[in-house]
This record gives structure tokens, sequence and C-alpha cells, in this order.
């Protein structure tokens, strides 16, 4: 996109900070389903599935967690098993080596240290073995203590596009829309942009006729 037409957008669609509310009030009017897509009965599986969900679908973290949970429901469980027989669990889900790993070292902190119980603060999560800010992000924000904004692909590629940031880096773009959007709307704004991302901002051909933030969106030449 050339600067000149860049330039020229962000001057008609109006400042970030004026925008943000709208945006996120006509997403909510178009997306009122936009919820996590995983599904998990308690902290400990919505942890689980979370550690699982990288580099993969979460329809597929579903279909493997449906039978994952009914084995493994305490995190002893996930001990108290042969290394191989967890990563069969787990293995149509990528990765599985790492993310057995990862999820071991995280049973065992839970164990140790945390009482059996999954901790609620950033510090405490991103302590866990394979659990990054982004994990830990949707973890305490589904448990009702969000403390930053979710940041995946469809956040980041929506977030340039409207112009609330120009960084690449998702703990710099993540820092950039907490200046902007309102902190009771930290929780539901990455569920807004991942729904919009995947039904109507697709990456290769946004669907920018359809799209209710039209006037809205710098990136737009509807």
């Amino acid at each position: 996109m050339a600067r000149s037409y860049v330039k020229e957008a962000r001057r008609r669609v109006g400042p970030k900070r004026e925008r943000i509310v709208p945006i996120i009030e006509r997403l909510q009017a178009d997306h009122p389903d936009a919820t996590i897509a995983l599904k998990y009965r308690n902290d400990l599986e919505l942890l689980v599935s979370v550690m699982l969900s990288a580099q993969t679908t979460d329809v597929n973290v579903n279909r493997v967690t449906a039978k994952l949970f009914e084995k493994y429901q305490r995190p002893e469980d996930y001990l108290a098993v042969p290394v191989e027989e967890l990563q069969s669990d787990i293995r149509a889900t990528g990765f599985f080596r790492q993310k057995t790993r990862s999820l071991r070292g995280t049973m065992k902190m839970l164990v140790e240290e945390f009482d059996g119980k999954v901790p609620r603060t950033l510090e405490e999560l991103t302590r866990l073995p394979g659990v990054a800010r982004k994990t830990a992000n949707v973890v305490a924000s589904e448990l009702g203590h969000t403390q930053g904004i979710v940041v995946d692909t469809h956040v980041r590629r929506l977030s340039q596009r409207l112009g609330l940031t120009r960084r690449e880096d998702p703990v710099k773009i993540e820092r950039d829309l907490m200046k902007i959007v309102p902190r009771e709307r930290w929780g539901v704004f990455p569920h807004l942009l991942i729904w919009h991302g995947r039904r109507v901002c697709l990456a290769r051909r946004p669907r920018c006729e359809e799209c209710v933030l039209l006037d809205l969106c710098p990136s737009s030449r509807v």
C-alpha cells in the first residue's frame, strides 16, 4: 500500500483513540457469540487446552481433549503414566514431544508449588513450563482475572489493518492496544478480532464489502 494512500486513509477514518470504542461496539453487535472456542470444564482443562492449541486448530484440540480429559483429571494423572503414553494421547495436536515435556513440567510445578491449582497471575502462570505470555493471558482472562490483551495471529493482523498499531512484535502490539482499549474490554477485545478475522477480515481476501468497520478501517478500499 503506497505511503501517500496510508496517510490519506488514516486521516479519513480519524484517530485510533476515537475509533476504538465504536470498533468494539460494532464487532460486539456483529459477533455476539465471540467467545473462546476451546471446550473445558474447569481451570486445569482450560490450561491444558490452551497449551495444546499451539500450532494447531481449536477444533483439533477439542477433538483430542474430549477423550483426554476423561483419562486425565488431576495434575497427578499426567505424571502417573509413562511419557510415551501421554505423547500418544496428544499426538494429534502436533509437536507432541515438546507439548508432553511442557505438560509434565507444568503439572509437576502445580503439584509442588501451587497445591495442584492453576494460578491466576501472569507472573505465576508464565513460570509454568511451556506457558508464554499469550497462553497466560488467555488463561487468566478466561478465569476472570484479565491482566493483558491476548495477541494471536488474527489480533495482530486486524490491529495492523485497523491502524491500531504499526508494531510486529506481539508484546509491543499488546502494549499499544492496552493504551487505547478500555480496560474493561481487554478480555472480550481479542475474541472479537479473532472471530471477525475468521469470518470477515480474512488473511488473503478480506471481505471489505461485508465489513461493519468499513468507514473505520484505513485499510479498506471499498
